[in-house]
């Protein structure tokens, strides 16, 4: 992931979400327009500073893929001690997100609209994060279309990067060619170690998803994949 800002569109890695067209409701409309001023981080090739954006000094932890924003509310709701970043593309997630911080009334949860790769690229500091959650991603379960999933080896790298020692990255899916995936490229990374023999269990911190619902009513099993960020290199 060694594109910079200026690199042509068309030269730069596969994107792992194709932007739709999906609508967006009123509410969330209103929401994304009144939010986005007060919890939104705009996209700059500049570190950020984590307590200029929240006021404060407190254990930062990433989102990516935040989808309609409730899970991502829950967990900022229930560790009011830590502060969240959630990534999400679509309109109507972002407008969702900003309903449930508003409703909530959320003061440690903040949104960036912005393609995940270039926000931890350009904007996360290395050595700096406590925890990164990964909830369900997009499988891209057609053999042609693996080449767009998110978790690749280069993009855990610059994750892995942005851990501080001892911090935590936290995949799950509802996909079990995925979760091996996941596993084996996050057991290559020399930075990480895996919390579990194979897969761990579910942490306590991870609320049940919406897509974790429907994929257990599909008959899908469900796969956590836990690793820390060595202490030493």
């Amino acid at each position: 992931m060694s594109d910079t800002a200026d690199t042509p569109i068309s030269q730069r890695p596969i994107r792992s979400f194709v932007l739709r067209q999906g609508r967006v409701s009123n509410a969330q409309q209103r929401y994304f327009d009144e939010g986005m001023p007060r919890y939104g981080i705009p996209y700059a090739v500049a570190p950020l500073d984590f307590a200029a954006a929240f006021g404060r000094q407190a254990p930062t932890f990433l989102e990516i893929g935040c989808g309609m924003g409730e899970t991502t509310a829950i967990i900022a709701a229930a560790h009011p001690e830590n502060d969240y970043i959630g990534i999400e593309v679509h309109a109507p997630g972002v407008g969702s997100l900003l309903k449930e911080i508003t409703t909530r009334e959320l003061t440690n949860l903040r949104v960036v609209r912005h393609d995940a790769v270039e926000v931890v690229r350009d904007m996360i500091p290395e050595n700096s994060l406590a925890g990164i959650h990964i909830y369900f991603p997009d499988p891209w379960p057609k053999k042609r279309q693996q080449k767009r999933r998110l978790i690749q080896s280069p993009f855990v790298a610059l994750l892995a990067a942005r851990l501080a020692p001892g911090g935590y990255l936290h995949c799950a899916t509802d996909w079990e060619e995925y979760a091996q995936q996941m596993l084996d490229v996050l057991s290559g990374e020399a930075l990480l170690q895996n919390t579990a023999v194979g897969f761990a269990p579910q942490p306590a911190w991870r609320p049940q998803t919406k897509f974790e619902t429907r994929g257990l009513r599909l008959g899908h099993g469900v796969w956590d994949v836990l690793f820390r960020r060595r202490e030493t290199a």
